[in-house]
């Protein structure tokens, strides 16, 4: 390709962090000249941005075909009837429009309608299985963006689609994307744990997450010192510390608790430990049905795994709902007497808590769950600190990371609902059994930057570099750059030649904010020995290297 002029490429880098951005990787990337922002969540990739973004799409789509998976290209806007049918039209984070006559559409956040649309013409088990992808723009109703390329409006996702016989057929063909995403990753220099996930919004029976560590993420990575368990933290199961129990009471004991309506103000007024109270949280389901949730005092509700009980979205309890259904404020709150479905965590099944008693300042001592009240038992509570590992016992260590895949059995979910059927050997009719798998260029580029980065900016992995190398060209020098930015870029390098005016501080600066994997400095000591200067950007190591052996020097990424 040819070589890249910094005095002609837009490349506005800045010197300071913008006051705006608090991650890492939204820090650099404006710095380094990569993105800029239109609106909240909307980003506009500069040249920079777009080659280091098609540099992670190649190595996706390398992949993708690697396994046999057909590039397709599917509309973004879409009829919203499709989503009606699959029952996903009402969830919040979807956009939706009409046309001129009022006919409804949808900007999707995934292709599933779409593609099993498609999957209609599949007829016969000989024409499976089968492998779709596709890179396509997304849009996401985002109530609050965050973190430049890391939660967006509007994002290019890569998504695939498997279509199979059978559970037998799917777990194959969830193998081989599971395969294909370790080995994406690796080639982009990510270092990524695959963990166990929730289905969420997209449905199926099991789903796993690909997550990046990084300190900017928004994810939970939730890890046994020992090795044997790892899960996404919206799944993850831990044990918690047992609590420490006042004396059993033989029934419920009603006390006054006057001005009290937090977990810590009962505990230290009581004298107890907080994980033997319980906390109540009233909820409404999105079929407008009210539910008590019940977690240990010291715990916190896990949204994420309560939508996975409710198989739907719910919202928290407005205060006149609770007043109508309890009688009391939110801090008095209890399962006894009530005419509510009742859903305890795990945790409260075994021992006696103290509890809300349904009137304004008093409460239940010496509670217990099958004895004075009988709730449905589920695992409902956010893993923290100081749980334990499900599997061993071991410490649970909890990491921040970024979700840069994600891959799903959908099973059934979507073929029954649009009546995608095939018929098998014998004649008879079945559902197509299908397979979703996502990764987003985007947030392999935000990881990445995350993992790779000094004071001075990013370093990028040499696979998704802009550029190989940078070669800088003190002044008066640019005739001498320019030969040794030939050299390399007939080398079959891809070369960034600074042969911009500036001084040479300000050079090096946006070297190293830019991160190519290698600098070369052409200054006026190559006049007098020959050589150049070749620097490292991962390692900072530097050495003089004659112009004639530069070439041999510099190695070529994956293009």
């Amino acid at each position: 390709m040819p070589i890249a002029r910094a005095s002609q490429l837009h490349l506005p880098t800045l010197r300071d962090d913008p006051a705006e951005a608090e991650a890492v990787n939204h820090k650099l990337l404006l710095r380094g000249g990569f993105i800029r922002q239109l609106s909240a969540g909307l980003w506009t990739f500069l040249p920079l941005g777009w080659r280091v973004h098609q540099r992670v799409v190649q190595i996706i789509r390398e992949e993708m075909d690697a396994i046999g998976s057909q590039e397709l290209l599917a509309p973004v806007l879409t009829p919203a009837e499709l989503w009606v049918k699959s029952g996903r039209y009402d969830i919040p984070i979807v956009f939706k429009l009409t046309d001129r006559n009022g006919r409804p559409f949808v900007l999707p956040f995934s292709h599933e309608e779409t593609v099993t649309f498609h999957a209609l013409e599949i007829q016969s088990y000989r024409q499976l299985p089968q492998l779709w992808y596709h890179f396509q723009t997304k849009a996401r109703d985002e109530p609050r963006p965050r973190g430049g390329l890391i939660r967006m409006r509007e994002f290019i996702m890569k998504d695939s689609y498997s279509f199979d016989r059978d559970e037998a057929g799917l777990d194959e063909s969830f193998e081989k994307n599971r395969r294909a995403y370790h080995r994406i990753f690796e080639r982009c220099g990510l270092e990524v744990h695959a963990v166990e996930a929730e289905s969420g919004m997209m449905g199926g029976s099991e789903s796993v997450d690909f997550l990046a560590p990084a300190g900017s993420g928004e994810n939970t990575l939730v890890q046994c010192e020992r090795g044997d368990y790892s899960a996404d933290i919206d799944i993850a199961r831990a044990v918690p510390r047992a609590p420490e129990f006042p004396d059993r009471l033989d029934g419920p004991e009603e006390i006054e608790t006057p001005g009290v309506t937090t977990i810590e103000g009962l505990a230290e007024l009581l004298g107890i430990d907080a994980a033997a109270t319980s906390k109540a949280m009233p909820v409404v389901k999105a079929d407008g049905t009210l539910v008590l949730t019940l977690v240990r005092g010291d715990d916190r509700l896990s949204e994420s795994k309560l939508m996975s009980v409710f198989s739907s979205d719910f919202r928290p309890a407005e205060d006149e709902e609770i007043r109508q259904a309890f009688g009391a404020g939110g801090g008095s709150l209890g399962p006894v007497g009530v005419e509510v479905e009742v859903i305890a965590d795990e945790t409260l099944r075994e021992g006696q808590f103290v509890a809300g008693a349904n009137t304004d300042g008093r409460h239940l001592r010496g509670l217990e769950a099958g004895r004075d009240y009988q709730p449905r038992f589920e695992d409902i509570r956010e893993p923290q600190e100081g749980d334990a590992c499900p599997i061993c016992g071991g410490r649970l260590s909890f990491t921040p990371a970024i979700e840069v895949g994600h891959i799903f059995k959908l099973g059934t979910f979507y073929s029954e609902s649009f009546g995608a059927m095939y018929l098998d050997e014998s004649g008879q009719e079945r559902p197509i059994v299908m397979g979703s798998y996502g990764i987003g260029p985007a947030r392999v580029m935000s990881s990445a930057v995350e993992q790779h980065y000094d004071e001075q900016g990013i370093a990028w992995p040499p696979s998704i570099a802009p550029y190989d190398v940078h070669v800088v060209a003190l002044s008066g020098l640019e005739s001498q750059a320019q030969e040794v930015a030939s050299s390399l870029e007939q080398g079959g390098r891809a070369v960034l030649l600074d042969d911009r005016d500036q001084r040479a501080g300000e050079k090096f600066a946006d070297a190293d904010l830019v991160g190519c994997p290698t600098r070369i400095t052409v200054g006026k000591k190559t006049l007098e020995d020959g050589a150049v200067d070749v620097r490292d950007r991962a390692t900072g190591e530097e050495r003089r290297v004659p112009v004639a052996e530069v070439e041999n020097q510099v190695g070529i990424a994956e293009h």
